[in-house]
């Protein structure tokens, strides 16, 4: 990990999930659900953060089956992170997210959120970019 701060995104067919670490990379929190419309809006949207939060590194959930094998949908998160790569001039890393959403279901329900599935939605995505922050930041530190 580098000096910086790090986003970790949470890509899903209808919203992305942001995180980020703090200035000195210590801390994983939200920081945005973004809601998908095209592919070019969208990633100005994340070149935007990137921007705006001086990030120097991504990390992107790869959502693989649970055999490991790569699914249609990571295939389109793949993709996603090599043009992010490219548009972005910054280090991309994958990290594998299978029980990622479950595991934020689960985090929210011991926290006692009484939102129901509609109003989580606006947050479950943001909660799931932390987990896999938190996870990569983890792995970094071994």
């Amino acid at each position: 990990m580098q000096n910086g701060r790090v986003l970790a995104l949470d890509v899903g067919k209808v919203r992305i999930g942001v995180a980020i670490t703090d200035p000195l990379g210590y801390t994983a929190q939200p920081l945005i659900t973004l809601w998908r419309k095209t592919p070019g809006e969208d990633m100005r949207n994340l070149l935007r953060l990137i921007r705006k939060h001086e990030v120097t590194e991504i990390v992107i959930g790869n959502p693989l089956h649970l055999s490991g094998d790569v699914s249609p949908w990571a295939a389109k998160v793949q993709a996603l992170a090599e043009t992010l790569r490219e548009r972005s001039a910054l280090p991309v890393h994958l990290w594998d997210e299978r029980l990622t959403s479950v595991a934020a279901h689960e985090l929210l329900d011991e926290a006692g959120s009484s939102k129901d599935r509609h109003e989580r939605k606006h947050i479950i995505d943001q909660v799931a970019a932390t987990l896999i922050l938190k996870g990569w930041m983890e792995a970094q530190h071994k």
